[in-house]
């Protein structure tokens, strides 16, 4: 009988938190890779991965982060993901938050754009991460986050 591979669910906006993601799509060669993004990606960025699309949200728009809380658990009670690791921002946040409590490991790293403050994201998400990452070496505090290199 062959092993179940590890699933793991990556989320992430668009922009620069997407391209931080996809630097490390190679840490998880082996497992189930799955996707959540809020715009349909390259098929070379993504390869035979499975991507679910969801709307962006932010804390300006409640009936946003609603819609976007839904799918998400929608999503996470689909995939049971073992492990969900976001570069940010809301999608990734919820989707960390959701699966920890559904018994997900989860691992935040902050983005690199974040260079004198860790960004609002990350202080919610650190409560529910079993990984909490910065990319700045004079971001890095006892108890966490912790500096472990930069993405980019």
């Amino acid at each position: 009988m062959k092993p179940r591979k590890r699933s793991v669910l990556a989320v992430a906006s668009s922009g620069g938190h997407w391209i931080q993601l996809l630097r490390l799509r190679s840490a998880f060669e082996g497992c189930q890779l799955s996707y959540v993004t809020v715009m349909p990606p390259r098929s070379e960025e993504i390869q035979d991965s499975k991507v679910y699309l969801v709307n962006d949200a932010n804390r300006s728009n409640c009936y946003d982060l609603l819609r976007l809380s839904i799918k998400l658990m929608r999503i996470l009670f689909h995939e049971r993901p073992d492990v969900i690791i976001s570069t940010g921002a809301a999608p990734g946040c919820l989707a960390v938050c959701f699966g920890k409590l559904l018994g997900a490991r989860t691992i935040w790293v902050d983005s690199i754009a974040f260079v004198d403050h860790l960004s609002l994201s990350g202080r919610i998400a650190r409560r529910f991460s079993d990984l909490w990452l910065t990319q700045w070496p004079h971001l890095e505090q006892p108890g966490g986050p912790t500096y472990k290199g930069a993405v980019l």
